[in-house]
């Protein structure tokens, strides 16, 4: 189930002419600012200037109205508006003649509260030059549930943070895939040299279990593995709301099993707890036993508290790191041929999915990254504005655990209104560290040193560092693959072409025969010269 990179995905919408920007909305219950709740807001930034933090902002009294539109005078209550927070619903006319009328009684600050998610501020200003007071969008849904949440005698103002250069959260995704692929080639390595040693009469059938445990690839099995991840992905597009719950299935028992797998490799270091017990005529150790209900609970918990974004990610990183590992170890490439042909159809995959599929959907979003990011994520283009679809009353918010995510770090705007979480796709771990994986068995195998195993390795963390700066410069999600693949490819690629290797580490675990089968042809062809 490869899924791409999302890593810390900005959706920035780049408009001639239009410069619309994401804002927040502070707001406090009866006057007390150490109490305050904060809400997304998009603001148009050459009409209004927000300061950075709310700390020596101006707070205003909110005033909700958004039961009218303020497109006249007489529409009006009563009410007074001078030195207020005048909240409007949108429609009927510009929101620049909402302001004129907000700014005719005082108010000093307008919003206008929509259902269908927050537009960007697009009108013509030419005309209104007399107009001062700032203005944005806001959620209808936040407005109503604001009591709610503050309490009452609501105030609030409005700022922007200035957004990191580069936040920290990508240095722990990094940390957290290089580790992963590291480990996870070095455990297969050490299971490809239990493979080769010689398996004594006892424990012939544990070997034979072992070995069994492993999958191999062949080039067939490559295409097919594609053309699966292609239809899954289509699959995932149309019908999200009920798949995604059968991929979170899956994920719960896919990843207890690997967290088992894992940690059953440590345990066996342990001295204690090799007592067993027997039913059935079948016995198990009990330390495996108290084991196995341990990653069905962890696995079950995040099941249960998925949703909840403060705390959960730990449980899902972990999670995710063991199901990768598990992969890597278990999913083994037959040789350096299998490996580009699967890295090259992936990267194709991933470059498609990403860059094409915008020239080709309704709302010109990747159809990769709507089934990343989930439904809650979509946007809709409309006209030359750029609108959030507001979710479906069907619709389901579950996000594809496929991912390694970590909190941002640095408040921003883009933290609170697009996404709070830096994201990697476990098919960035998983499909390099395979070649790793690869290139830590031909170590073993071949070599008495780990030149191959740890040239992939750096070759990765190089792609990885590629991966976030080109991130940074574009500001935009990026396919990682892109990056990875090339990059691991060279490193293996260099090590062979420079030990002269490149045959045998092309053919892997190959060679042997077609080395036999050579030396056979030649042994006959000498034999038959002889006889002649």
């Amino acid at each position: 189930m490869e899924l791409p990179a999302v890593l810390g995905l900005v959706l920035l919408l780049h408009l001639p002419q239009i410069r619309a920007t994401q804002g927040i909305l502070h707001a406090v219950g009866d006057g007390v600012p150490n109490t305050g709740k904060d809400y997304c807001i998009t603001y148009n930034s050459s009409w209004t200037t927000l300061p950075t933090s709310y700390a020596n902002a101006n707070y205003y009294k909110l005033e909700n109205i958004s039961s009218i539109w303020l497109c006249s005078e007489s529409e009006l209550p009563r009410t007074d508006l001078k030195n207020k927070a005048v909240v409007v619903m949108v429609g009927n006319c510009s929101i620049l003649d909402k302001a004129l009328i907000a700014q005719s009684r005082n108010a000093k600050m307008l919003l206008v509260a929509s259902k269908d998610g927050l537009p960007r501020p697009t009108d013509n200003r030419s005309g209104y030059e007399s107009l001062t007071i700032p203005i944005a969008y806001v959620k209808y849904g936040d407005i109503a549930n604001m009591e709610q949440d503050v309490g009452r005698n609501i105030n609030v103002t409005m700022y922007s943070p200035s957004p990191p250069l580069f936040d920290y959260s990508m240095l722990v995704i990094f940390l957290i895939s290089v580790f992963t692929v590291a480990l996870g080639g070095y455990w297969s390595g050490v299971s490809e040299l239990e493979d080769l040693r010689p398996s004594h009469n006892t424990g012939e059938s544990e070997g034979g279990k072992k070995k069994d445990e492993n999958v191999t690839f062949t080039p067939f099995t490559v295409i097919l593995f594609v053309v699966i991840c292609c239809v899954m992905l289509l699959l995932l597009y149309f019908f999200y709301k009920w798949l995604v719950y059968v991929i979170i299935c899956v994920f719960c028992l896919a990843s207890a099993l690997s967290m088992f797998n894992c940690l059953s490799a440590l345990i066996q270091y342990i001295p204690y707890g090799r007592c067993r017990i027997s039913c059935l005529s079948k016995s198990a150790e009990v330390r495996l036993i108290f084991l196995a209900l341990f990653c069905a609970a962890i696995s079950v918990t995040w099941a249960v508290f998925r949703n909840e974004d403060r705390w959960i990610w730990i449980l899902q990183d972990i999670l995710g790191i063991a199901f990768c590992l598990n992969f890597i170890k278990t999913l083994r490439m037959p040789n350096f041929k299998a490996c580009v042909i699967l890295l090259g159809l992936l990267l194709l995959y991933d470059v498609f999915f990403v860059f094409i599929t915008p020239f080709i959907t309704k709302n010109g979003q990747s159809i990769m990254i709507e089934v990343a990011a989930g439904p809650s994520g979509s946007t809709e283009k409309n006209g030359e504005n750029y609108v959030e679809v507001p979710p479906d009353s069907q619709a389901t918010f579950e996000k594809l655990p496929v991912v390694i995510r970590v909190p941002r770090l640095e408040y921003s705007a883009v933290k609170l209104c697009v996404m709070p979480f830096s994201l990697l796709g476990f098919g960035d771990i998983i499909v390099p560290g395979l070649l790793v994986a690869y290139c830590r068995r031909f170590d073993v195998r071949f070599t008495s040193s780990s030149a191959y195993y740890i040239s992939c390795t750096i070759g990765y963390a190089v792609g990885m560092i590629l991966t976030l700066v080109i991130l940074i410069i574009l500001n935009m999600g990026q396919p990682a693959l892109l990056y990875l693949v090339p990059c691991t490819l060279l490193a293996s690629s260099l090590v062979a072409w420079r030990r002269k290797e490149m045959k045998k580490f092309w053919n892997g675990g190959c060679y042997e025969i077609m080395e036999q089968v050579d030396n056979t042809v030649s042994e006959e062809n000498i034999i038959r010269g002889e006889a002649q």
